[in-house]
């Protein structure tokens, strides 16, 4: 379980924020929920909540607690969630949410496949949007003996466009705040032109 003063900050701040104008659709993916903190507040807005943990004890928690409801938990890694055990298709979810989870991701490669994943399960016009700690003394110490890969906020603007997501808002306060859209696909009009549907214009009928 998460701490309640984590889980209020996360819950009561951070995904209001996050979410706010935003449709969270029917089927959301959470990646990296850790306790559950956002899941607590995620499940009670969607239809069907899909969590992805890498940890087998954390996902076996997460697994009894939920028991029962709309959450599905899965155990496995966010940077590869078409493989076997995973296999979810390109836009399986509306939209994909993340807190707190990419500084955990040890590489910078791994975490842009992170951001290539979520945008490639997204459905067109779906929503990428979460959170992340900013780098800071006070974080380096927590996670002393532990990964810590901060994400670093103008930087992310430029990740985010190259996977292909668009409409990006980030936040920068006491945490990185922000969403990111992956576009629809454009339509196809097709505007008939003047005179008879299935005739040829004059100049190309056959002479007689």
């Amino acid at each position: 379980m998460p701490s309640r003063q984590w889980a209020a900050h996360i819950q009561d701040e951070v995904l209001p924020q996050a979410t706010a104008g935003v449709e969270l659709g029917a089927d959301l993916l959470e990646l990296g929920p850790g306790p559950g903190a956002a899941t607590d507040w995620l499940r009670h807005r969607v239809r069907r909540l899909v969590v992805v943990e890498q940890e087998e004890e954390a996902a076996a928690r997460l697994a009894d607690r939920y028991a029962g409801t709309n959450v599905e938990v899965a155990c496995g890694d966010a940077a590869a969630l078409g493989n076997p055990g995973l296999g979810y298709p390109d836009a399986s979810f509306d939209t994909v949410v993340t807190c707190t989870m990419l500084h955990h991701v040890p590489t910078r490669a791994a975490q842009d496949q992170v951001l290539a994943e979520a945008f490639r399960v997204l459905r067109p016009g779906g929503v990428f949007l979460g959170s992340d700690s900013l780098p800071s003394d006070g974080l380096h110490h927590f996670h002393v003996g532990d990964t810590y890969n901060p994400v670093e906020p103008a930087a992310f603007l430029t990740r985010l466009q190259t996977v292909g997501f668009a409409a990006i808002t980030l936040r920068v306060g006491p945490n990185l705040i922000f969403t990111a859209r992956k576009e629809s696909a454009p339509s196809l009009t097709v505007t008939p032109t003047s005179g008879s549907c299935g005739k040829l214009p004059p100049e190309d009928q056959p002479r007689r």
